[in-house]
Order: structure tokens, then C-alpha cells, then sequence
């Protein structure tokens, strides 16, 4: 719940700077001169990129909370099973035994979004966050039935 809320509050914040560096470029394209104009339209594409980038990723959170969620009612979620230190960090050599079980799971069934979304945690429980987040594309595809190119 605290992700959620902070990941809200993340968005809310991006959403009002947004707007507000939105308004300038208004202005500087109101002033009417050739530099202006310019610099008016080079500052309302920052914040279209911005607010794409926010739209994709929070789709991306939602489909894979939903995989999560589904996954959890079959049962299937993987079990924290990792050793940590006395901060509470994952322990790295824990966290490379369980990826690499999930990877040899999902060599055996490539096919397999659940594989996938295991492996995915895997690889952010190895702090692997780039790949983490490839492997949970692929199961959020595998699970909508789209084709995937091998990896």
C-alpha cells in the first residue's frame, strides 16, 4: 500500500509540473516572437514526452499488479524464500540461488507468462532492475497471447 500511495503522490507531483512548465511554453508562444514561438514549442514537448512516459509506465504497473493478482489467486506466487542481512537487505548470494531456479523454470516452459513473471522477480530480487523489468514485459505478452521473439 505505501508504494501505491507514494507512486501516486510521484504522479500527482509529475502531473502539476507538467502543467505548470505546460503554461510557459503557452506564454512564450503568446509573446509572438519567431524566438519565442520557438522556444514555446520546444518547452509543450517536454511534458507531452513526460506525460507519455508516466501513461506507459503506470500501464505497465497496473497489468503487471493484475498478473500478481491472478497469480496469487492460483496460488503461484513465488515464496520469499531469501536470506537477508541484519539490515534487512536480500541476501545476494540467496538471491542468485532462487534466479537461478526460476531461470531453469523458464528455459523449461518459455512459453509460460507465470515463468516469466517469476523469473522477473528473480531478477529484481538480484537487483537486476533492466532485466526485471524485460521479463515482466514478456510475461505481461505471453499473458494477453501476443507473440514474442525468443530472447
Amino acid at each position: 500500500m505505501r508504494a501505491k500511495i507514494t507512486y501516486l503522490v510521484t504522479a500527482a507531483v509529475l502531473v502539476f509540473y507538467f502543467a505548470l512548465v505546460g503554461s510557459r511554453g503557452v506564454l512564450l508562444i503568446k509573446t509572438g516572437t519567431l524566438l519565442t514561438v520557438t522556444f514555446g514549442v520546444a518547452v509543450l514537448i517536454l511534458p507531452v514526452i513526460g506525460l507519455w512516459f508516466l501513461w506507459k509506465n503506470t500501464q505497465f504497473v497496473r497489468r503487471a499488479n493484475a498478473l500478481a493478482a491472478e497469480l496469487d489467486a492460483e496460488g503461484g506466487l513465488p515464496v520469499d524464500e531469501l536470506k537477508r542481512t541484519p539490515s534487512g537487505r536480500v541476501d545476494r548470494e540467496s538471491a542468485d540461488a532462487v534466479f537461478a531456479l526460476r531461470k531453469a523454470e523458464t528455459e523449461d516452459a518459455p512459453g509460460d507468462w507465470r515463468s516469466w513473471f517469476r523469473l522477473a522477480v528473480a531478477y529484481h530480487d538480484a537487483r537486476d532492475t533492466p532485466r526485471a523489468r524485460k521479463a515482466m514485459q514478456r510475461a505481461i505478452a505471453l499473458h494477453d497471447g501476443k507473440h514474442v521473439e525468443a530472447a
